[in-house]
């Protein structure tokens, strides 16, 4: 009984834990992308208006991209849980009991006696066959299927946010402080999400934080001087 309470604690925890992860991780793209952008244009400009219409298309363009990409992912992935339970749902209909043999093997594979794993399948069975089958061994809970509008919408936020800091800290100070202002705010917002994406996923902060200071100070770096050579040149 323990060991089920266990596992259901973890199983509730994972998928919000991955959410919460993926949401930093859009808001981390929207900061990277639209820094190296504006970054890019300041370069070759000091317009404010060039800056925001700029910094604007990058975020309009980047939230959509990333909302379209994940509803295509997502909806792939829910056609997918809902084929296999459907293949589950027939089986259990016509070989009830292999399938009932098939959980046995599978509670054994956790660590439980022969006896048990047995008693153990058939309450599962006599609750919700299809219920256990889908937890046990596909990993699915048929009452949270993943839901592409849901990952669309967050998606389209957390990169919409994340977009926000270097657009506004791009456009908001006087022309000579744009620049190191927005230079600033990004890596330091990148050192935020840098440690928060590794305490979610339990890895060491450190290295999580330089790779991602790292790479959206080579991002910047680069798109600004490509945005001076570009300025310089008149194009």
């Amino acid at each position: 009984m323990t060991e089920a309470t266990h596992d259901e604690a973890h199983g509730t925890l994972g998928p919000r834990l991955n959410r919460l992860r993926a949401g930093v991780l859009g808001a981390n793209d929207g900061i990277v992308s639209t820094a190296g952008l504006v970054v890019g244009v300041a370069g070759a400009t000091d317009d404010r208006g060039a800056l925001l219409t700029a910094g604007l298309a990058g975020l309009l363009a980047g939230s959509m991209s990333m909302a379209a990409g994940e509803y295509v992912s997502v909806s792939t992935q829910r056609d997918s849980e809902k084929a296999a339970l459907a293949t589950e749902r027939r089986e259990l209909r016509e070989r009830p009991e292999a399938e009932l043999e098939e959980l046995t093997e599978l509670l054994e594979r956790r660590g439980l006696s022969r006896e048990v794993a047995r008693e153990a399948a058939e309450q599962l069975t006599e609750r919700d066959a299809l219920r256990a089958h889908a937890r046990v061994e596909l990993g699915i809970d048929p009452d949270d299927l993943t839901n592409p509008w849901h990952a669309a919408w967050a998606s389209f936020v957390s990169f919409t946010v994340g977009a926000l800091l270097p657009l506004l800290a791009i456009v908001l100070p006087p022309s000579v402080l744009r620049l190191p202002v927005t230079v600033v705010s990004v890596l330091a917002s990148l050192f935020v999400t840098g440690w928060v994406s590794a305490r979610l996923g339990s890895a060491g902060a450190r290295q999580a934080i330089l790779r991602n200071v790292a790479g959206g100070a080579l991002a910047m770096g680069v798109t600004y001087l490509a945005g001076l050579l570009l300025g310089a040149s008149g194009t």
